[in-house]
């Protein structure tokens, strides 16, 4: 039986289960970024994942009859990240957000699908939290996992050179055929910032780096509200500070 995942400030009238399971198959990950981030009509054979096994993890991650999946992200200072797909009979979207328990509040980093919102990461947050350690628990342990899993939230000018490297050795690790690991890297990551946007810049008013794109929520703080021992904390922990 899956486990089921409480968070009372999401959605109250939606069953979530715990989907980690999934990390084991290639066909979600590719599933996963195909349709968050890339082209969703793409033969799936050439990344080694089988088409009918592709078609029935796509089937799965969209049923609106069926709990949400969600997948969880643990990171320092008690925060985790998560990623749930929300579907309705009429949209289907991949929410992302982070959450403290004792927050009473949930901080959204973005949305892919019907209603896109982003970017929601800066590439030094994302590894962060994709190495971030971890004492065991629940979410995801993997490092490879926990970086493809928040891919699509990244948006960033400043991101390196390297970037489409670590994706392609992340691919590799999760089971897409190596000698294609780097083409879907460089869709993923490497051609998707223009004209040095979008910026990330941390001011005076709080910790937290906030986002330039006119399309992020992270265009105030995350979290905003929170009492600013909470903020100085959540953003130590995004930049692996402390």
């Amino acid at each position: 039986m899956a486990l089921t995942v409480h968070i009372p400030e999401y959605v109250e009238d939606r069953e979530l289960v715990a989907a980690e399971e999934l990390a084991r198959e290639p066909a979600f990950w590719l599933a996963h970024l195909l349709s968050t981030v890339g082209d969703p009509s793409e033969d799936p054979e050439r990344y080694g994942v089988d088409a009918a096994v592709y078609e029935e993890m796509t089937e799965y991650l969209t049923d609106p009859e069926a709990p949400w999946p969600a997948l969880r992200v643990p990171f320092g200072g008690g925060h985790t990240a998560y990623a749930v797909y929300a579907n309705f009979d009429d949209a289907n979207n991949v929410d992302f957000f982070v959450r403290h328990h004792e927050w009473g509040r949930l901080g959204h980093l973005g949305q892919c699908g019907a209603d896109d919102a982003g970017p929601g990461l800066s590439w030094t947050e994302l590894t962060t939290l994709a190495g971030a350690a971890q004492d065991g628990g629940e979410g995801l342990t993997d490092s490879s996992q926990r970086l493809l899993l928040l891919l699509p939230m990244l948006g960033d000018a400043e991101q390196p050179r390297e970037a489409v490297h670590i994706v392609a050795q992340a691919l590799a690790h999760c089971g897409i055929r190596s000698d294609a690991a780097d083409e879907l890297a460089t869709v993923l990551v490497g051609e998707r910032e223009a004209a040095g946007e979008p910026r990330w810049t941390v001011s005076e008013d709080s910790p937290i780096a906030v986002c330039s794109s006119p399309w992020s929520p992270r265009r105030v703080p995350l979290a905003l509200g929170i009492p600013p021992s909470r903020a100085q904390a959540l953003a130590d922990a995004l930049t692996g500070r402390g």
